[in-house]
């Protein structure tokens, strides 16, 4: 296997966000899902005091008691985690993948490397969701039950304005979309225009960003030219036009997204395919690809997919408008517009999910087709074993247009994802938001590192990175 030329990223140095992250953000992602829980137990608790529910009482009450149990123990790991424990093998024998993070875990035991403050970052970070995954799948009430979705679908109903915004832009295209057709360097301008919208609905990471307000919300996901104008200083890396001039060569061709956030970005990277398959003749069908599990807060999961459609094209989904927003209500009806022909894209196989819509939380085994198309993005490996550990995944990105993902700075893209890098064409659009950066100009990156010391991650800065070298890509 390819061994990386640089140690990973972990808390021994304080300074860092790997050791911020077992300080603060994890203790705050592990406190929401007690509170998510206790909350659920309050309002089970009130049902069951309700005249006629004695039909449902025993299964209520097995529910209750099997949640207090799950928040028993992830009290108990937020106790161990603060004070510096071994991380424990992983319990789930439903699960092969388990297998695979314990194997991993034995490996940094013998390195001495196998607590919270000394694991590699991104590998505690995986195996923690994985163990949070564990506590519900054991259960029979709790089995599918994703403790983040609330958290996702609230953020999702706070992006009214810009995702109304958006329709209004796509019905617009719509419109125009003749003289579009006839002007391809008109088609190149949209396409950036589109790719930055997409790259910039990166930003909302719920497991990343978890002190931000409502208006910070907002003011991160603000559309339209003289946002992007705004944000062009905060590109550290802008290769927009060999993305472009790549996308040019193709006809009818498949794209891939590897999806991340789920709510906001989700419905980005909706308008972004639905641009390439609508308006160019580059791309007739989009391939997305979900994680198996909750992950990371707020990354996609196949119900996450359906369930953003469906919510979109439920009018009562949002508030309705106020009296001062009755011109508003055409935004509506662009927004049904463009959401209707997104199912209609699902329903003809235009857009697919890399694995069947009704999949629930954690069905997927390592045994089955569907699984080497998704569960590799939860495993603990790196990408570049792709090949190795996810043969079919790896072999259907190799069949893509373009596979866009949404990830010393100076190290070249190429060389940082290893042996993957030549394998299919690679888009990686990422907003910086831990410690982890490259293809960055040493020069900006020395300047960031004496301007702004939390430019790796705090969201500001961002990068359009193809693979560069790559003959499949120039």
């Amino acid at each position: 296997m390819f061994q990386s030329p640089y140690p990973p990223y972990d808390p021994i140095d304080k300074s860092g966000f790997s050791y911020d992250t077992v300080v603060k953000r994890w203790p705050v992602i592990i406190t929401g899902i007690i509170d998510r829980l206790c909350r659920i137990n309050h309002d089970l608790t009130l049902e069951i005091q309700q005249p006629l529910q004695s039909a449902n009482l025993p299964d209520v009450q097995a529910k209750i008691t099997e949640s207090k149990g799950i928040i028993e123990q992830i009290s108990k790991l937020k106790y161990h985690m603060g004070r510096d424990h071994p991380l424990e093998p992983l319990v789930d024998d439903t699960d092969p993948m388990i297998k695979t993070y314990n194997e991993e875990l034995e490996l940094l035991a013998a390195q001495g490397k196998n607590t919270w403050f000394t694991a590699p970052w991104l590998y505690a970070e995986c195996y923690l969701y994985y163990l949070l995954r564990s506590l519900f799948s054991k259960t029979q009430h709790w089995r599918e039950f994703d403790p983040f979705f609330s958290q996702k679908m609230d953020m999702f109903k706070q992006s009214r304005v810009a995702i109304l915004q958006l329709a209004k832009t796509m019905k617009e295209l719509e419109v125009d979309h003749d003289m579009f057709q006839t002007d391809p360097s008109k088609l190149a301008v949209l396409f950036k225009e589109m790719i930055q919208m997409c790259l910039w609905g990166n930003a909302t990471d719920l497991s990343l960003l978890t002190h931000l307000t409502q208006s910070d919300f907002e003011h991160l996901q603000t559309v339209g030219k003289d946002a992007q104008t705004a944000r062009k200083e905060f590109i550290l890396r802008d290769d927009q036009e060999a993305a472009w001039n790549h996308l040019e060569t193709l006809h009818n061709s498949r794209i891939d997204f590897v999806l991340d956030n789920a709510g906001f970005e989700l419905f980005t990277d909706f308008v972004f395919a639905d641009f390439l398959v609508s308006h160019t003749p580059f791309v007739s069908s989009v391939l997305f690809h979900p994680k198996s599990i909750p992950w990371f807060v707020s990354d996609v999961t196949p119900p996450d997919f359906s369930i953003t459609i469906s919510s979109l094209l439920d009018p009562s989904f949002f508030p309705p408008p106020t009296a001062d927003e009755a011109d508003d209500l055409s935004l509506y009806n662009d927004l049904f517009h463009m959401v209707s022909r997104w199912q209609k894209y699902v329903d003809d196989g235009t857009f697919k999910l890399s694995v069947p819509l009704n999949t629930s939380l954690g069905a997927l085994r390592l045994d089955s087709t569907d699984s080497n198309l998704a569960d590799f993005w939860t495993s603990p490996y790196p990408y570049w074993d792709m090949e190795s550990r996810a043969p079919l995944l790896w072999k259907s990105l190799s069949e893509s247009g373009m596979v866009i993902f949404k990830w010393p700075a100076w190290t070249p893209f190429k060389e940082a994802v290893g042996p993957l890098a030549g394998s299919f064409p690679l888009l990686s659009l990422r907003t910086n938001k831990a410690d982890v950066a490259v293809g960055v100009d040493k020069d900006i990156a020395q300047r960031l590192d004496q301007s702004d010391e939390k430019w790796r991650v705090n969201g500001r800065w961002v990068s359009f990175l193809p693979n560069e070298g790559d003959t499949k890509f120039r």
